[in-house]
């Protein structure tokens, strides 16, 4: 009888999960919610889960956004995608010198219109790519952003943004040898997928993976 009570609970709990990544996958791609704890919350609050009571992982979030995006999103949002990374090729040639790596959502597949075209930049310091960007005129607003790196430490990362051509582009400054090493993806903790003009062109032939 007790074990038959763990497994019934056990099968709840998966269920609760569940509900719970499905719920967070659609505010994620309907609302413009960018943060993937602050999606489980929303939806565990929505659906009267207990947040203490475990939440899905971020692993999980995410394979429930490709298959809504598949689902519903259909054509409309494999073209949005495929727009993204055109334009992403584009910038990647601009900066060649900087040797470039496309990373986050449009490299994933899960962008959207709200999502920025995110850019690794490889360089000496943070001022190369500034006064490169002055040089050409391109204005930019900069940014620093707390990551938590690997060994649980926490560094703050250089990022400049640029609009044009109606996207925007948020540009990571992998500003010397401390930042060879791909950052935690924010997703999994797992070093960040990168990706060159060449991958990211064949992706641009390739179907959308639904997780």
């Amino acid at each position: 009888m007790g074990t038959r009570r763990g497994r019934n609970q056990a099968r709840s709990s998966d269920r609760r999960r569940q509900e719970v990544a499905f719920e967070a996958a659609r505010i994620l791609a309907t609302e413009g919610q960018r943060n993937y704890l602050s999606a489980k919350e929303k939806a565990a609050h929505r659906l009267g889960v207990a947040v203490h009571g475990g939440l899905p992982s971020n692993s999980e979030v995410e394979a429930e956004l490709k298959r809504y995006q598949a689902l519903y999103g259909g054509e409309a949002h494999r073209s949005a995608v495929q727009q993204l990374r055109t334009a992403a090729i584009e910038a990647m040639k601009f900066f060649e010198r900087f040797r470039p790596k496309l990373v986050g959502p449009v490299l994933e597949g899960t962008a959207d219109h709200h999502s920025r075209i995110t850019l690794h930049l490889f360089c000496e310091t943070p001022d190369e790519v500034v006064q490169f960007l002055m040089r050409n005129r391109l204005p930019f607003e900069q940014e620093t952003r707390r990551i938590r790196w690997h060994d649980a430490s926490f560094r703050d990362l250089d990022l400049v943004v640029v609009e044009a051509d109606g996207q925007v582009f948020e540009l990571a400054l992998m500003a010397g040898a401390a930042w060879r090493q791909p950052p935690p993806d924010p997703v999994d903790g797992r070093p960040q997928r990168r990706a060159g003009v060449g991958e990211v062109e064949r992706l641009i032939g390739e179907p959308l993976a639904d997780g």
